[in-house]
């Protein structure tokens, strides 16, 4: 069974994709139905501002994650991993919550979309907690200058048995 991992991705990823597609196309299908059916004239600018962009998101994860196949059938690239972290992870996240607005708006009414500026807040908390992880790292910057067992106060259990045994020895021979 060769390339048994790359078949397991390309079936997975097949079917992530599907079940994106739909869930997209019955949310997107139930919120213009019930638009036109109410006729709300200006209920339609927030939509295509909020909701059309996660569909260029959609596609982008297609694109990087649909498995192709050479003309005989057989796998010839499974795709990127759509459940990889970083980048990924965070369209994901956009995705999905853009679908519960799109789900609240249906069910409360337009100012729904005010749900969504969780999405740019969201945005700049991870910059700021990535910002601030790396800074840490860092030495000369911050909480990450010096020695880390001093900036924070701990010890490792080895610096506790060497200063138990009397500090670090040197060795000659």
């Amino acid at each position: 069974m060769a390339q048994k991992a790359s078949k397991t991705l390309a079936a997975r990823n097949t079917s992530v994709l599907l079940r994106t597609h739909l869930i997209a196309l019955c949310l997107h299908t139930l919120h213009l139905a019930l638009h036109f059916t109410f006729n709300r004239p200006r209920a339609l600018k927030p939509y295509c501002f909020l909701a059309l962009p996660t569909l260029g998101i959609e596609f982008y994860l297609d694109r990087i994650g649909r498995p192709t196949y050479t003309a005989d059938g057989s796998l010839r690239s499974p795709g990127e991993d759509l459940g990889a972290a970083g980048l990924t992870e965070y369209m994901w996240d956009v995705l999905y919550w853009t679908w519960g607005c799109i789900g609240a708006v249906c069910v409360f009414g337009d100012r729904a979309w005010w749900l969504w500026i969780v999405v740019p807040l969201y945005s700049v908390w991870l910059a700021y907690s990535t910002f601030t992880g790396v800074r840490s790292g860092l030495p000369g910057f911050g909480a990450g200058a010096g020695n880390v067992g001093e900036a924070t106060g701990a010890e490792s259990k080895r610096q506790k048995k060497l200063e138990k045994r009397g500090g670090q020895r040197m060795q000659y021979r």
